[in-house]
């Protein structure tokens, strides 16, 4: 186990005085999970030759890497962002090999999941306040993970409504209902 993981298992383990030191340890450890994706995806913009700005953040306990530059950077985004969802995968899974743990990271290219999490947020309270007004449930089209949650958030917003998931990846959907 490496040592930046036991030290924060110790600090975890010590109660609620070592609170903010385990709060700081975690930190570093997603700060240490964004230099490894970080010097991951540096790597392979090198052997693409693609130019990108990789910028690392830590946000709501987890590890954000954006890369933004060159318009070919597009092609790593691919249709409804299929290419960025792999490369995330291929990522988390570098920094698994490297920390022995495993990574919620969550990689941005191009500005496309920001950009992408607006219009879902929109779409998620426009049918909630259409299914509200109507009274009907609605289906919405299959997502990803990440696409159906910032749908439930934007739903859970509005009073009157609520949504679930149904079905099986790669077709599962969000289903907004009635109260």
């Amino acid at each position: 186990m490496p040592e930046t993981v036991q030290a924060a298992e110790k600090i975890a383990d010590g109660g609620a005085a070592a609170e903010g030191a385990a709060t700081s340890s975690t930190e570093e450890l997603l700060v240490q999970e964004g230099d490894i994706a970080g010097d991951y995806l540096e790597q392979l913009l090198d052997i693409l030759d693609y130019d990108g700005d990789i910028d690392l953040d830590v946000e709501a306990g987890r590890a954000v890497i954006s890369i933004d530059g060159s318009e070919d950077l597009e092609k790593l985004v691919g249709p409804r962002g299929n290419v960025l969802e792999s490369l995330q995968e291929l990522t988390r899974l570098a920094v698994q090999q490297e920390t022995g743990n495993r990574s919620r990271l969550m990689l941005d290219i191009a500005g496309w999941r920001a950009d992408r999490r607006e219009e879902l947020a929109d779409l998620g309270r426009a049918t909630a306040q259409k299914v509200v007004s109507s009274g009907e449930r609605v289906r919405l089209q299959p997502m990803t993970p990440f696409e159906r949650k910032v749908v439930h958030d934007a739903v859970a917003t509005i009073k009157g409504v609520h949504s679930e998931s149904e079905g099986e990846d790669p077709r599962r959907r969000v289903v907004v209902f009635p109260q």
